[in-house]
């Protein structure tokens, strides 16, 4: 209203022409009726001129003396109305500056374009040029100008839903793997699986195409009073069903790999439970889910040495500006390896079909006795991430002393035929473990060096390799495996096209060994990578083992078989990565891009020297070794 008032009077006294002294003697109430005229009217340039006239001709008779003002005071004043009407097109150019500054933002937050709408043309729109101003009909207001840009191709990143943003993402992946040796596994590498020397599978080579790890997610997000409260759902497709095969149709079943919801409060007091990361894992920042700094590499299994556990979890975390500390409890599963050890305990169950659980899996699920227990601190200084975690599990299996025991090397006076139940009990052992990381921004943005170890008791199976969490003493009571990982990482980001990436990670569990005498007094080795126990024919092929006949056809061999003689107890797994990432795109339309890994695998067993327990005369030791090259690729297409 201010801008059109101020417009209309500068209109009609420049309408008037240039006042004169001797107009009339009421040439001072002319000139007011004049600029009264024109201000309540708001009238253009010509209808201002013409009401200026006729009170001009109603005035000619008067005296020429009576001038009330010189011309130069109304120049004054319409310099100084020039003065306000920039001080005004001034403050309007610092509002539209604004008002694109909150555009850009809003744009930025939710990649959807803001549209401002504009009156229609102004004819007394003012065109501001330096310290000049003109009256131009055709200026249009720049927000009507920024209409007429071509309409971007972004849409809403969001759902909206009753108060509830729910965003879709994920990617799809064509993928291929070659090893040197085969695995029989898909795109993700059984790290301990890699064959020795004498096994079928290390004579063959595999080449494997996937789209299996082809994944979908969902974010659901609001805000309760608050509370930023969240839900995330995450799946892909390395699951598989009783009847997934490879053969002319693959079918295998989308399986879980993220469920779980949180609530985060204004005083950093968080909260989440679900299916989610394990707090060994590492952050970015602070402790959050979707927070996780995941290697850039291409196998699903991850990198060997890096910790890491996707499983059920409840979590409660404080999160100051550079300081986090968080504790949770989460679902384990417990691992066993070794051998020799007696057959007088359980410590897994087979599936129950009917309590939803895989009948066909053969490694059992843990009778848990409680959850494991994890502490987690975090801090980012202002100078690379740091964090320190903590580890505390319980083990648990139920022994039966008149069990199978070689008897009698165990003389138990209340063991007989009839009382093999007798003395049953539980046992439990306690173990734990420590871990540490440190990410250095080298090069801020281009360049971060990692490091993690981890180590402790029982805790194989928190790492890519998993190595076993325990094994047995010739008694059935269970002894945990003291093991550890390290990894060092490089990843550089030389532009915004290209990552780069390197590894070289390691895990280790040691020797857990036991011995016995038996009735020739000569040691009988039990538990795990025993110096005793027999590697001589672990480089050493032998025939595969018939299986299954066809009509009118003798036995057939359908499987690779792994050396006779090869105890094999893993000391150690070391793997070196090299790969790279290139983005073909990456716009609001997504992210198109492939990339190709390099990973070299070996595998060192515990040496053994097949000691024999009858004669009491132990062989050469043999250490055994294994190897394999792995070339990895990759094109994906991520959903914007």
């Amino acid at each position: 209203m201010g801008r059109t008032l101020s417009i209309a009077i500068i209109c009609a006294l420049l309408a008037s022409g240039p006042l004169r002294a001797d107009d009339s003697n009421t040439g001072d109430a002319g000139a007011k009726a004049a600029t009264a005229t024109a201000t309540d009217k708001t009238a253009s340039g010509t209808a201002a001129k013409t009401e200026a006239t006729k009170a001009d001709a109603a005035k000619s008779g008067a005296a020429k003396t009576d001038a009330a003002k010189p011309a130069t005071d109304y120049r004054e004043e319409i310099e100084e109305l020039r003065q306000l009407m920039r001080e005004q097109a001034q403050q309007l150019g610092e509002q539209q500056k604004q008002l694109e500054l909150l555009r850009e933002q809003l744009s930025a937050t939710h990649k959807s374009e803001v549209t401002v709408s504009a009156p229609a043309a102004d004819p007394t729109a003012v065109h501001v040029t330096g310290t000049e101003m003109a009256i131009r009909p055709d200026a249009k207001p720049t927000t009507e100008a920024a209409q007429d840009k071509p309409k971007s191709e972004d849409g809403p990143s969001s759902i909206h839903y009753k108060g509830v943003n729910i965003t879709p993402g994920g990617f799809i992946e064509a993928a291929t793997v070659s090893r040197s040796r085969g695995t029989g596994g898909d795109i993700n590498t059984p790290f301990t699986g890699i064959p020795y020397p004498g096994a079928g599978l290390a004579k063959v080579s595999e080449n494997n195409f996937s789209a299996r790890q082809s994944r979908l997610t969902l974010l659901i997000d609001t805000t309760i009073g608050s509370a930023k409260v969240n839900g995330y759902y995450e799946g892909d497709f390395l699951g598989t069903g009783v009847t997934s095969n490879n053969r002319q149709s693959n079918s295998y079943v989308f399986r879980q790999r993220q469920l779980w919801a949180s609530v985060k409060f204004e005083n950093g007091l968080y909260l989440a439970g679900g299916q989610m990361w394990s707090l060994v894992t590492e952050s970015k920042k602070g402790i959050e889910n979707r927070q996780e700094a995941f290697p850039l590499q291409i196998d699903p299994q991850y990198v060997v040495g890096w910790a890491w556990q996707r499983a059920y979890g409840f979590r409660v975390a404080k999160n100051w500006d550079k300081f986090a500390i968080g504790v949770g409890i989460e679902g384990p599963q417990t691992t066993i390896g070794g051998r020799a050890f007696p057959n007088n305990f359980f410590i897994n169950s087979p599936g129950a079909g009917g309590g939803l659980y895989n009948f066909v899996d053969t490694s059992g699920y843990s009778l848990n006795r409680s959850p494991d227990f994890l502490v987690k601190m975090t801090a980012d200084p202002g100078w690379g991430h740091y964090e320190i975690v903590g580890i505390l599990s319980d083990f648990r299996n139920r022994i039966y002393p008149c069990g199978d025991l070689p008897l009698p090397v165990f003389p138990t006076p209340s063991c007989t035929s009839a009382t093999a139940t007798a003395g049953a009990h539980n046992d439990s052992k306690t173990a734990g473990g420590v871990g540490a990381t440190a990410r250095l921004p080298l090069v801020a943005k281009k360049l971060d060096f990692v490091a993690h170890v981890q180590g402790g008791d029982g805790i194989g199976r928190y790492s890519s390799a998993q190595l076993a969490d325990l094994t047995a003493r010739p008694d059935g009571s269970l002894a945990p495996i003291h093991s550890y990982a390290w990894l060092a990482s490089m990843e550089a980001h030389p532009s915004p096209k290209f990552d780069l990436y390197g590894y070289f990670g390691g895990e280790y569990a040691a020797r857990t060994a036991y011995t016995f005498l038996n009735g020739a007094g000569n040691p009988v080795p039990v538990g795990y990578g025993s110096a005793l126990f027999n590697n001589s024919g672990c480089s050493t092929e032998l025939f595969p083992t018939p299986s299954g006949t066809g009509i009118g056809q003798p036995s057939a061999p359908t499987a690779p078989t792994n050396p006779g003689g090869c105890a094999g107890d893993i000391h150690q797994i070391v793997e070196g990565t090299l790969g790279f990432w290139h983005k073909l795109y990456n716009g609001p339309k997504g992210r198109l891009q492939w990339g190709i890994q390099y990973s070299y695998l070996t595998k060192y067993g515990w040496s053994g020297n097949n000691f024999n327990s009858t004669t009491g005369a132990p062989g050469p030791s043999v250490r055994p070794h294994a190897v394999d090259n792995m070339v990895l690729t990759s094109f994906r297409y991520y959903l914007p």
